[in-house]
């Protein structure tokens, strides 16, 4: 074996080790990178190899990291954090759940099917998951226990539409995946709108078949008015403002007259707007508000210093090369192969979160998929389709790590606003099933491409 593949596999056990230590996830990238520049430096010294690790290498990770903050897509990030902020603080939410609440009065599982639905529609002007499962979890958890749905079906149901925002656009894991693979952010926000609303589709499936065999675990809410006009008219009513919000923010960008980054300054004015017409605005909000904005933001910048430190002295010692040769040569063929990544990514999940994933996976993997010779038939308004196709694919997996145990952020964040009598037993048994309905929408996105590849190919047009 080539010597720089040892020191490439010891960079990355060192990595895995050091995660389990508890210290912040950037400075272990960061300080992982500083030490095998100066193990790669005394190698090539006394042991012949060829790294090229040198004080040289401090100099090309300073011009990186100068150009990631020169990087106008980056610039979206913060907006759209912004915009997920304060539309949380805009108690619209709450009036659709009531509203729609009202309208599934009539169907078993109603409340459930509520959920997923202001899920979507928190998912596409938030982007936010944190946010959203919170929201999700003080809104409807409280009345769900209320009315005898079973503990776990109402776990998993507020986790799982917690996470769709992750998805949906406009997402900040696509914001940060276009910029990693170099593919245009319209791109990756069209091909996600569909997955999206099928994993939204497939939830509700799932809730109606469950609430129609097993109907104890989740009861018809009693004394519940019929359906009406004045019903229907209240809740288009409070979908209005989220639903122009979506429009100025997506519509935007669908019809060509924004970039992401322009739209995501319209998004964040919207929001604010939203919040200052429905009463709810004030200095102390704003002040909250753009506070968590910096703390996420630099969050998330912090990480992305640490892995550009980290995917730079891999790739001098080889690491794409080793990476690469060792998928090529699995004997799996090219499906076989994409499901192998996909698996590893999966299992990463569990202990990674996705900005490590994005940052240091994804660039390793991208020159290897277009070479591979998957056939996804003819896409000609498309630079890289089959790039896009694996992007999502890779995105949808990674909702999954919201909900997969011992990371499982989704689960945390609902645990924190959870009633005593919720056990962490009943989140981790509610979020299995919503685990394995993305498991079947990512099979499904597998074999037929033109769910996600159909959008982009024909805004294009």
């Amino acid at each position: 074996m080539d010597p720089n593949n040892f020191l490439v596999i010891a960079m990355m056990l060192t990595f895995i080790a050091l995660l389990f230590t508890g210290f912040p996830i950037a400075m272990i990238l960061g300080g992982v990178s500083i030490v095998f520049t100066f193990v790669g430096y005394l190698s090539d010294m006394y042991f012949g190899t060829m790294t090229g690790l040198d004080y040289m290498t401090v100099g090309m990770v300073v011009n990186r990291i100068f150009s990631i903050m020169q990087n106008w897509i980056m610039v979206a990030l913060p907006m759209f954090i912004f915009m997920g902020l304060m539309l949380d603080k805009s108690g619209i939410a709450e009036s659709m759940m009531h509203s729609i609440q009202a309208l599934f009065g009539k169907v078993r599982g109603g409340l459930a099917i509520t959920v997923t639905l202001i899920g979507v529609i928190l998912a596409a002007s938030t982007g936010i998951i944190g946010a959203s499962v919170v929201l999700l979890g003080l809104l409807s958890l409280p009345v769900m226990l209320e009315q005898n749905y079973s503990k776990s079906l109402a776990t998993g149901t507020i986790c799982g539409a917690g996470t769709l925002g992750i998805l949906i656009p406009p997402s900040i894991m696509l914001v940060m995946m276009a910029d990693r693979l170099g593919l245009p952010v319209g791109d990756l926000f069209m091909g996600a709108l569909f997955p999206g609303v099928l994993l939204a589709a497939l939830y509700i499936i799932y809730i109606l078949v469950l609430a129609y065999f097993v109907p104890s675990k989740a009861p018809l809410i009693p004394n519940q008015p019929p359906m009406s006009f004045g019903l229907v008219g209240r809740a288009l009513k409070t979908c209005i403002p989220p639903a122009l919000l979506i429009f100025s923010v997506l519509g935007t960008i669908f019809l060509g007259i924004a970039t992401p980054t322009e739209a995501s300054g319209i998004g964040a004015l919207g929001a604010l707007l939203l919040t200052i017409t429905n009463r709810r605005f004030n200095f102390k909000v704003l002040k909250d508000v753009v506070h968590d904005t910096f703390g996420i933001t630099a969050y998330i910048f912090a990480i992305v210093i640490g892995a550009t430190c980290f995917a730079l002295v891999l790739r001098e010692l080889g690491g794409d090369a080793f990476v690469e040769n060792a998928i090529t040569s699995l004997p799996f063929g090219p499906y076989g192969i994409i499901f192998f990544i996909l698996g590893v990514v999966f299992i990463l999940g569990f202990f990674l979160d996705w900005i490590e994933i994005t940052l240091i996976i994804l660039p390793l993997l991208a020159p290897i998929i277009p070479v591979l010779g998957i056939e996804l038939g003819s896409w000609p308004h498309l630079d890289n389709p089959t790039l896009v196709w694996f992007a999502i694919l890779v995105a949808v997996v990674l909702q999954t790590s919201f909900l997969t145990p011992p990371v499982g952020f989704a689960i945390f964040y609902l645990r924190g606003v959870c009633p005593p009598e919720i056990q962490l037993r009943d989140l981790y048994k509610g979020v299995i099933p919503f685990i394995i309905l993305q498991l079947i929408g990512l099979i499904l996105l597998l074999f037929y491409p033109e769910i996600i590849l159909w959008l982009p190919s024909q805004v294009y047009q």
